[in-house]
């Protein structure tokens, strides 16, 4: 954590953080054994008050930058990836809301109204609420452009149908961020956020290799929600919020990984100390070259979000977001992988925190964008190109 972060998120946060994680940790294990939803974790966020980080001070919240938001993540994944995982997700609504300036509100259209309804999502989150995204669908991934679940305004508002995958918090959060095309012109994307309750159904799906305590299962929906629940007031906006704000939809992982790859040269150096395994040459040039990774990931991610803070949305911002997103998943997999070799077959054990580091760090090359995706945007970038639109496949 650089100085400059420290100063950007409330020292109060950032200090519940630090004190949360080694809570998160001790419930770690059971949770990804029984493929459990944290519920004690985000009631400890709750009471922290750290559903209200990236809510505006004047609504009740922290006011937290994005920096801010990436330095409380990082440390909240020492204690458990899936729990500051799924604490991202309401970050990036939160986030996502919150940076709508009255400039940016008025260039967009948005009218006084959606603003004075996203104030009150606002508030309730600085008042304990939390979010989910539901975004993604089975065949589509996280491109909005190919999304089945459809939308259309009836009387009450607006009526919602489709069907969503990895939905982080399935049948947990307090409502869903829903993003759907318009039945009437499916060029059109737009947001909703949807309330739990009637209308929706959770699928339990999840039943994975790491980040198992997400409760990432799928989500049905067929409900009508107010009409004040369109975000923005304004349909159509999805597209533009997401090549204005990428951080969110692209890098805010990023954080989370980085402090899953130091929990697990943390656990490493636990277990060969515990062992008598640290006078080995190998097994400290094993972290001592872990340590350098992070050291670069943690700095590169410091660095695109500074940038965010500073110039969003600006062509070299962008292009920090994409590689904080490429280096922090390629990083806590080659990590996490050379600190369970490190520590030897006792760490392969189930219920070893090594053992479950690393299959979780090994998810974070497979979030939207994924490494790949990653490279060949910033590939395509080098060359020249747009890589916005010049990739194999649309991005949004």
């Amino acid at each position: 954590m650089n100085e400059r972060s420290e100063r950007i998120v409330s020292t109060d946060a950032l200090d519940a953080a630090r004190r949360l994680a080694p809570r998160l940790a001790a419930r770690a294990a059971e949770h990804d054994r029984n493929g459990s939803f944290p519920v004690d974790d985000f009631n400890d966020l709750a009471v922290a008050g750290l559903f209200g980080l990236m809510v505006p001070a004047e609504l009740g919240g922290t006011g937290a930058t994005f920096a801010g938001y990436a330095a409380v993540a990082s440390e909240l994944a020492r204690g458990n990836g899936a729990t500051a995982l799924v604490f991202n997700m309401h970050a990036s609504v939160t986030g996502a809301l919150g940076a709508v300036t009255e400039e940016l509100a008025e260039a967009l259209g948005v009218p006084a109204e959606a603003l004075a309804a996203r104030d009150r999502l606002l508030r309730a989150a600085a008042e304990g609420a939390w979010y989910a995204v539901a975004m993604s669908e089975r065949g589509a991934g996280a491109r909005l452009s190919q999304l089945t679940t459809v939308y259309e305004p009836v009387e009450q508002g607006w009526r919602i149908k489709g069907s969503k995958t990895f939905c982080s918090g399935a049948g947990h959060a307090d409502g869903y961020l829903v993003a759907a095309r318009s039945a009437a012109d499916p060029s059109v994307v737009s947001q909703f956020l949807v309330p739990a309750g009637d209308g929706l159904t959770v699928e339990p799906t999840w039943d994975s290799l790491g980040m198992r305590a997400t409760a990432s299962h799928d989500l049905h929906l067929d409900v009508t929600v107010p009409a004040d629940r369109l975000l923005g007031g304004v349909e159509g906006l999805a597209l533009v919020v997401a090549q204005l704000m990428p951080h969110w939809l692209v890098a805010s992982y990023a954080a989370v990984y980085v402090g899953v790859a130091r929990a697990s040269i943390d656990a490493a150096a636990e277990h060969l100390n515990a062992r008598g395994l640290a006078g080995l040459p190998a097994v400290r040039a094993r972290l001592g070259r872990a340590d350098a990774a992070v050291a670069a990931a943690e700095l590169v991610v410091a660095e695109a979000a500074r940038r965010v803070d500073e110039a969003p949305g600006d062509a070299e911002t962008n292009r920090w977001v994409w590689r904080a997103k490429l280096l922090a998943g390629t990083t806590a997999a080659e990590v996490a992988a050379s600190m369970l070799e490190a520590a030897g077959t006792s760490a392969t054990r189930r219920g070893h925190p090594l053992e479950r580091l690393y299959r979780d760090a090994r998810c974070g090359s497979l979030h939207p964008a994924t490494s790949d995706v990653c490279a060949d945007w910033l590939g395509i970038a080098t060359l020249g190109g747009d890589p916005d639109r010049d990739g194999s496949a649309p991005r949004w």
